[in-house]
């Protein structure tokens, strides 16, 4: 996290705010902590007293999933297990955002579900981690969660500059983004790769229980890193055409898509840096 101000304690409160606040989200949605409320959830198909930030985090992902006619699926996480083969008919059955039970005082999966929020977690942290920056007076800021949320401009007065990952070379880019007060998001079939052609990878159809094939990279602009977040990977599962017309559907977002063969397409509104 980088926050400028002309008070150096005024940022450095920030920063320890917007830190604090990443770790009470990450003891909400970490798959990776068992005590976490998404790993007691998936461990017990039932959690009381969910978390708002949860809740929000749930509701927003049903209606991308609706959208996009169940592109985007938190409840692919049975699939994980089979590092991109082809599910059978039972660990595919399991895979249904609509049977995900959400209300103010209970989430319920039904019996071998399980819920990943890894395709939108990391975008909603970022922007809560903005927030408390707000919150604490600060008007020019950057946020790396997994996710990258800017605001306002950098020590040159400029828009902040992201490099996106170029999703064949490791220590190159793809390209430079301008975040003009808006937020990146990318999702690749390079970041967790179950075969060596990249065929196999951690990002999954639900609607097939294998990966893509079109597409090594989605990057996505948008107001919210939440937004960009669930979107990068709405878009991957979609394909080129058909992802480009899904951003229709939320206003001020733009991508950058790299097909597997190299092949780039962007939209009208993506902010290449110079």
């Amino acid at each position: 996290m980088t926050a400028l101000h002309g008070d150096e304690s005024v940022a450095n409160a920030a920063l320890n705010a917007a830190f604090a606040e990443l770790e009470r989200i990450e003891s909400v949605m970490s798959l990776y902590r068992p005590e976490s409320q998404i790993s007691r959830l998936n461990r017990d198909a039932v959690l009381d007293a969910p978390d708002a930030s949860l809740i929000e985090v749930l509701r927003f992902s049903a209606g991308v999933a609706e959208k996009s006619g169940g592109a985007f699926d938190v409840t692919v996480q049975p699939l994980w297990a089979l590092k991109g083969m082809k599910p059978d008919a039972a660990t595919l059955a399991l895979v249904d955002w609509r049977k995900v039970e959400l209300g103010e005082k209970r989430i319920q999966l039904a019996p071998g579900m399980a819920i990943t929020l890894n395709g939108i977690a990391q975008g909603y942290a970022a922007d809560a981690a903005m927030r408390v920056m707000r919150a604490h007076g600060v008007q020019h800021a950057l946020i790396d969660a997994g996710e990258m949320n800017a605001l306002g401009h950098n020590t040159e007065g400029a828009p902040w500059r992201i490099g996106i990952q170029h999703p064949r070379q490791r220590d190159a880019f793809a390209a430079l983004a301008r975040l003009e007060n808006r937020c990146l998001a990318t999702s690749g079939d390079y970041e967790t790769t179950f075969s060596d052609d990249f065929s196999r990878h951690h990002i999954f159809d639900p609607h097939t229980g294998e990966s893509p094939g079109e597409l090594a990279s989605v990057s996505v602009l948008a107001p919210s890193a939440m937004n960009a977040d669930a979107l990068s990977t709405t878009l991957f599962v979609l394909g080129a055409q058909r992802g480009i017309d899904f951003l229709r559907h939320y206003p001020g977002t733009d991508a950058l898509l790299i097909l597997k063969d190299g092949r780039r397409m962007a939209t009208a509104g993506f902010s290449f840096a110079a």
